[in-house]
């Protein structure tokens, strides 16, 4: 029987094979594809430089035998390293691709004696606190089941997490996203599922990061050209959390990358968890594709906690820092500060820190006038339909009105309002804005904003519009 490529690298995969585990066989050595044979140098197809960095980091010694037991000593192995084109003929960079390649492929090969010892593993982008590709969760171990007090408000999502947590990618919810408001708890509740899996699952490999950083990622890889490079990496994990995922809106770079590593992941039992400020019904500039998978699993809402949640929680925080209060205290600032988990706690922070440091007795007197600070200082989230309401009330139109394609002037003026008020008191971007305030793009809500602080300093009427609105908007 003639010896070919196919043939010696069946016999390396079988030895391969018994000596690592299941999965680690699936993930580094299924993918490769052997090229050629020539005397004694093996080539091999390899997905990407990462991937070949990774072999040569963690498996160089395991291929060695196995290819010393099939060519002898004077064995040699050449990776072919396949590398995408992925700008087509529009790609923004010097390097010339050859016009007769038109797949947009190239090669790369890289002849490694045998004998040599493993490169240095270098990460594709940087991730703070990941080296060598070891994976530093970024989890908060203070984010736990065991402060995460139950209620109605929550039972549900803090359910489907430990579900999640006791069989990661082996459950329905898949992806488990947890939307709800500002300060209700759903990075906490993020951190403590991935806290659990590793405590149970020290092997998996999970990563907690916030959209907003995996955007500016995918915006390195590309300036780099090594976007696949950062594809295949978030595809190694086990357990991907990301954090306030409407970040994504109105990005599609983002949005596309991150539709291939779930598709990736979700096809290989691997768990996804997002949190969300709102409901996949509810997210503007998310391309359908990636919202119709975002519902594959379970949508799990934090609501705002009830009275006896509140008081629970509450007294919770006062036994974590060995504090004793009344409870006809405890009832007084979980009766008064109803909006959300962050702002009780604070309150309860500020409420100690009078006490101590001004020593004084911790008294209802005391108590009412911390909250009343408290609350009054604290800002109301505004939403974007919000302003669209109190602008067309100050108006007197209807939202649809201010919504509408007309070129009247004073409608103009109302809707360029809202789109100024918009950017000032929300995080949204100007895509998203647009596309909540009567579908325009980007490019009509910069030119608002710009058309508002123009008539601002011009025009007398104009100005007293923008006083009257900044003060309703900020009650």
């Amino acid at each position: 029987m003639s010896v070919t490529a196919q043939s010696v690298w069946d016999n390396c995969l079988s030895f391969i094979k018994d000596n690592i585990q299941p999965q680690a066989y699936k993930t580094w050595f299924e993918p490769i594809k052997p090229v050629k044979l020539t005397n004694k140098a093996l080539s091999i197809q390899v997905p990407s430089k990462f991937f070949y960095e990774w072999l040569e980091e963690h498996y160089v010694k395991l291929l060695k035998v196995a290819l010393v037991k099939e060519l002898g000593n004077t064995a040699r192995l050449v990776y072919i390293i396949k590398m995408e084109n992925t700008y087509g003929n529009k790609k923004p960079f010097t390097e010339k691709i050859p016009s007769a390649n038109r797949s947009g492929v190239r090669a790369q090969e890289i002849d490694v004696p045998i004998k040599n010892k493993s490169p240095e593993l270098k990460n594709p982008f940087i991730i703070p606190g990941i080296r060598n590709v070891k994976i530093e969760s970024q989890l908060n171990p203070n984010y736990n089941f065991d402060n995460f007090l139950e209620g109605d408000s929550n039972r549900l999502a803090r359910s489907a997490g430990m579900a999640v947590a006791n069989k990661p990618g082996g459950t329905s919810f898949n992806p488990l996203l947890i939307f709800g408001g500002v300060g209700l708890g759903k990075t906490h509740i993020a951190h403590a599922i991935g806290v659990d899996i590793k405590d149970k699952y020290p092997e998996k490999m999970v990563l907690y990061i916030s959209a907003e950083k995996f955007t500016q990622q995918y915006i390195e890889s590309v300036k780099k050209n090594t976007r696949n490079d950062f594809i295949h990496f978030y595809q190694l994990i086990d357990v991907l959390i990301i954090d306030d995922v409407q970040f994504f809106s109105g990005k599609s770079g983002t949005q596309d990358v991150f539709f291939h590593i779930f598709n990736h992941l979700h096809q290989n039992g691997k768990q996804v968890i997002l949190t969300s400020d709102k409901a996949p019904v509810d997210m503007q500039d998310i391309e359908q594709r990636l919202l119709s998978r975002f519902k594959w699993g379970l949508s799990a809402e934090l609501q705002t906690p009830d009275f006896e949640t509140r008081v629970s929680i509450v007294k919770n925080k006062l036994y974590r820092d060995g504090v004793e209060m009344p409870n006809d205290i405890v009832e007084y600032v979980a009766k008064h500060i109803k909006s959300n988990v962050r702002e009780l706690e604070g309150a309860i922070i500020s409420l100690i820190a009078q006490s101590s440091f001004n020593k004084k007795e911790v008294t209802i007197e005391l108590a009412k006038q911390v909250v009343e600070k408290f609350v009054k200082n604290t800002k109301r989230e505004v939403s974007i339909d919000y302003i669209q309401k109190v602008v067309s009330d100050y108006f007197q139109m209807d939202v649809s009105t201010l919504q509408s394609k007309t070129r009247k002037r004073h409608i103009v003026q109302a809707r360029q309002l809202a789109m100024f008020f918009a950017k000032k008191f929300t995080k949204a971007s100007l895509a998203s804005i647009g596309s909540q305030i009567g579908k325009r793009d980007h490019a009509t809500v910069l030119h608002a904003c710009k058309t508002v602080d123009n008539l601002s300093s011009t025009d007398k009427q104009f100005r007293k519009y923008v006083e009257d609105l900044t003060k309703k908007l900020s009650l």
